[in-house]
């Protein structure tokens, strides 16, 4: 008599849903869902994309999260930078459940909660690699140290009655890192062995052969440039950079160079990050930005912001000339240490052209090898798939084709197909010791913050702004009678953006005589619904107008009564 299998029952089943962070450079988020509990794995943003007129950030969709908030238990953070923090400020509000991070991450998020006036309502409890933190009844939590751009971050694991799931957030293998420890490659070869069920993986350097070269290589050519370099040195990189901010810390002192630092952003990393002791900057190396003109100019150093062009940051002012302190003169050497991010490019080359006009010798990625990645390329992804050996792999982190790059790699060590999933942002997937599968797929995508709105700018609005952006407005002003059925002022034409009025006036000439005649034309007919008399001026006009000009111009009717 032949023993039937017996059936999974729900509970041998764990569901994992990416909010954010597949597909895509960014506002990473994701959610594991066993039983009647819930922990989130990072919460971050993303800048904006060229065609996001005037948004300033994106973040996750939590909708999914608000409709089971009686079930979260807690946020889990594997660092501290903003493509993992930077939504907590907007979602926290919503969802006040415990965040969980380390020492440092920890740190700069109470920049941001207490600007946000959230620091006092939120529970912040500190955790270390190497721990266990039991959440709920069904998660045992602990933590791994690996090597990134920034200190303290780790990767997490989620100990359920499902199976084991091993996030490894960002991570790169660095023998000889900056802050002297190395990726706990003993925890990972014990979780190989007591056997990962998933694993979801940092694909963004997939499409890299070989190794990602030790931070400490950087360190050794800012050097070689700061002893070298006749005059000041200003030298750009991202705030949250610690482990690179170091280095240039060592190298001014290396030179005999003062330290000055400017940037919002930078000078509130460097003050956390000496409180939280790790950075650490020799005595009387710091001055004031406004002290930097008191001493020789190739005895200093100028750290600040603008890795991306961004038109508002510290660098950019520079090579505009409008910055407050500061402005670059003959004989400056900028060190641009970092690389854009993708759609970055534009606005990055339009500075370093910018700072070449002024007379700076700039120093910048392409020609310099000035920067490394945070991120492990293909032999490190290799290394830490033989060292999980997981049954199902989600790579993560990463546009489209660094996952597919990704999946490629895994398969070549023996990862089944079926057992890997390119996914997209809001996919249920749900895994069990026998079977992963997608079960259906939930309310994920971008929620855009534009000033001190949050998700009150979406596709529509953006549609507006790309077509005013392009085409211009054309507004048309005028006062009806409606109880006599004349027009008693007007049509008046308002353009921006469209034409130059002053070198159009038969233009429009043509369109007020045009619109009049609509309006007579309703009122002959006794048509009185603002709706239909805006709408039939907005149809007339655009047609008159493209046969006119081949534009299409946002048109704005504007209607009074009396």
């Amino acid at each position: 008599m032949q023993t039937k299998e017996p059936k999974e029952s729900s509970l041998d089943k764990i569901l994992i849903i990416p909010l954010g962070g597949v597909g895509e450079i960014g506002k990473n988020m994701f959610v594991i869902h066993y039983g009647q509990e819930i922990i989130v794995l990072d919460a971050g943003l993303m800048f904006p994309e060229d065609e996001m007129l005037g948004v300033d950030m994106v973040i996750p969709d939590i909708t999914y999260l608000l409709e089971h908030k009686n079930k979260i238990k807690a946020i889990f953070l594997s660092h501290g930078h903003e493509d993992h923090i930077g939504a907590l400020p907007y979602i926290l509000p919503k969802l006040n459940v415990p965040v969980y991070g380390t020492r440092l991450t920890l740190g700069l998020l109470k920049i941001k909660l207490e600007e946000s006036g959230l620091l006092h309502d939120t529970i912040l409890k500190e955790i270390k690699a190497g721990e266990e933190v039991q959440i709920g009844s069904s998660f045992k939590i602990n933590f791994f140290v690996t090597n990134h751009s920034i200190p303290d971050s780790v990767g997490i694991v989620l100990k359920t009655p499902a199976g084991i799931i091993v996030y490894t957030s960002d991570f790169k293998f660095d023998h000889t890192p900056v802050h002297g420890e190395i990726t706990d490659f003993h925890t990972l070869a014990e979780l190989g062995r007591e056997g990962v069920l998933v694993a979801l993986s940092d694909s963004t350097n997939a499409e890299r052969p070989g190794y990602t070269h030790s931070e400490k290589e950087v360190g050794e050519k800012l050097k070689e440039i700061f002893l070298s370099a006749e005059g000041r040195i200003i030298i750009v990189t991202f705030a949250s950079n610690v482990h690179r901010i170091q280095q240039i810390v060592n190298a001014a002192s290396f030179s005999g160079r003062k330290l000055a630092v400017d940037g919002w952003s930078m000078v509130n990393v460097v003050e956390i990050a000496q409180k939280l002791g790790y950075l650490h900057i020799p005595p009387n190396t710091l001055i004031d930005v406004d002290e930097v003109k008191k001493f020789p100019q190739n005895r200093v150093v100028i750290l600040t912001t603008g890795t991306q062009g961004e038109p508002m940051s510290a660098l950019a002012r520079l090579a505009n000339a409008n910055h407050r302190k500061l402005e670059i003169i003959p004989n400056d050497t900028v060190v641009i240490a970092a690389s854009p991010i993708p759609g970055n490019e534009k606005l990055v080359s339009r500075t370093i052209d910018n700072l070449f006009r002024r007379g700076a010798e700039v120093i910048y990625e392409n020609i310099s090898g000035i920067h490394v990645s945070g991120h492990g390329s293909q032999e490190e992804l290799k290394l830490m798939l033989n060292l999980l050996r997981p049954k199902y792999l989600i790579p993560v982190h990463g546009e489209y084709r660094h996952l597919i790059h990704h999946a490629q790699l895994a398969e070549k060590l023996g990862v089944k197909k079926e057992n890997i999933f390119i996914v997209e942002n809001g996919s249920m997937l749900e895994f069990s010791a026998s079977q992963g599968r997608v079960l259906s797929s939930v309310s994920a995508g971008g929620i855009f913050v534009d000033g001190l709105g949050v998700g009150d700018v979406g596709s529509i609005v953006l549609r507006d702004r790309q077509l005013l952006s392009k085409e211009g407005i054309f507004i048309v002003v005028m006062t009806i009678d409606n109880k006599e059925k004349r027009i008693v002022a007007g049509p008046d034409i308002v353009s921006r953006g469209f034409v130059y009025v002053k070198e159009s006036e038969q233009l429009m000439e043509e369109a007020k005589e045009n619109v009049t005649k609509v309006l007579e034309s309703l009122m002959l007919k006794k048509v009185s619904d603002w709706p239909t008399i805006k709408n039939s001026i907005r149809d007339s006009m655009g047609k008159f107008l493209w046969e006119k000009t081949g534009r299409k111009p946002m048109i704005l009717p504007v209607i009074m009564e009396i």
